[in-house]
């Protein structure tokens, strides 16, 4: 596999996967070089919406297609915002808005675990029976004021007692050896090396 269009327009995202493939020597293109725009997420699992995405990317470019879906999930709120954290103060999406949410939800709240799960899905063709599919989670605890300037999403309000930082004030080298998104990527790219896809 030469070629890889990835299901996001997320730039975040983008840089993230772009670093941890280009070992593979793929070439890692965002569907909006194909004009596939961002399709609904409808559905209640991580793995579902992530699927979905995976096979929209593949159908407009023609291309094996990479899509992710990946939230964060506080145990106060029973798992919420979940496969919501994008839109989790409604649309249009905003990073503050949802940060503001979530802090005013655990507002009265001394359990502030949470952790950010990632899914992805890899297809080879729109319809491929047997995609490949890996995760990662990882766990902090959400606090009220932010802190750092890297990252995007909840990264601000994401602190990692391990570190004594949030999520935000991690370089991009080391969030992406300890993330959710880079322990499932990590997995993909050993699939990728042996030659299973």
């Amino acid at each position: 596999m030469e070629k890889l269009i990835i299901a996001s327009n997320n730039q975040g995202k983008l840089r993230e996967i772009n670093a941890l493939l280009a070992p593979l020597s793929i070439e890692i293109i965002p569907q909006s070089d194909f004009n596939a725009g961002e399709i609904d997420e409808p559905h209640g699992t991580f793995v579902e919406n992530a699927l979905a995405k995976a096979r929209h990317a593949c159908r407009c470019s023609g291309l094996p297609a990479l899509a992710d879906d990946s939230g964060i999930c506080v145990s106060a709120l029973n798992g919420a915002p979940g496969v919501n954290s994008a839109r989790y103060a409604g649309d249009p999406k905003s990073d503050d808005r949802n940060n503001l949410k979530l802090v005013e939800a655990l507002k009265n709240n001394s359990d502030r675990r949470a952790y950010y799960y990632c899914v992805i899905v890899l297809v080879r063709h729109a319809d491929d029976p047997q995609p490949i599919i890996v995760d990662g989670s990882w766990y902090g605890e959400i606090i009220d004021q932010p802190r750092g300037d890297e990252g995007f999403g909840y990264d601000p309000y994401f602190f990692l007692p391990e570190f004594g930082r949030t999520s935000a004030e991690l370089s991009a080298e080391q969030k992406n050896l300890i993330s959710h998104r880079g322990k499932a990527l990590a997995q993909l790219a050993e699939i990728l090396r042996a030659g299973k896809f």
